[in-house]
């Protein structure tokens, strides 16, 4: 097997503010042809903010398209040519007014890769200074902390259910643990 698909023939069917949407029509490897519908993202960028008391800095925020209140890692949209480790930086700052220090890279997830392109680039850091959060004009979220211990009993409970706060929490508690955090 090469698993491995040709694009033939690309539509494009909806440009917008956050999103593009378009439709493929691929090569197969048995020779057959089927229809791909991508959602192209420009990517993102999520932090666990650690505090010198081992408690992570979550941000709650009503998700428009689950209808909920969603318990999250601080993260955010790149910008056109942004640098991800910036782009962190600054929606650490705007989400819940830390700076931080001692970044450790935690590497990139695939959240959707059934029908998005999107990539998100996952860190985590320790707080080194707090002061007030800044949020995106129309965006509205709640700062809080959590010990870490607690957050990964809430995702191995299933009451975290975003998948990059799941991943930044299992990866950073394996950090604790081995002391590299």
């Amino acid at each position: 097997m090469k698993l491995f698909e040709e694009t033939i023939e690309r539509e494009d069917i909806f440009s917008g503010r956050v999103v593009k949407l378009h439709r493929d029509r691929v090569l197969l490897e048995n020779g057959k042809t089927s229809i791909r519908e991508v959602i192209d993202h420009p990517g993102g960028v999520s932090v666990a903010v650690l505090t010198e008391e081992n408690e992570l800095l979550f941000v709650r925020q009503f998700r428009y398209p689950y209808h909920e209140v969603v318990l999250e890692l601080p993260a955010g949209k790149l910008e056109p040519g942004e640098d991800p480790f910036l782009a962190v930086q600054r929606e650490q700052m705007e989400e819940t007014g830390t700076t931080g220090k001692n970044y450790v890279y935690l590497g990139e997830v695939y959240p959707t890769p059934g029908y998005t392109s999107e990539i998100l680039r996952l860190w985590a850091c320790r707080a080194e200074s707090f002061g007030e959060s800044r949020p995106d004009e129309g965006e509205f979220l709640e700062v809080e902390r959590i010990p870490a211990e607690k957050a990964l009993d809430m995702v191995m409970q299933g009451e975290i259910k975003d998948a990059k706060t799941q991943i930044g929490i299992l990866k950073v508690s394996r950090l604790l643990a081995e002391g590299k955090l």
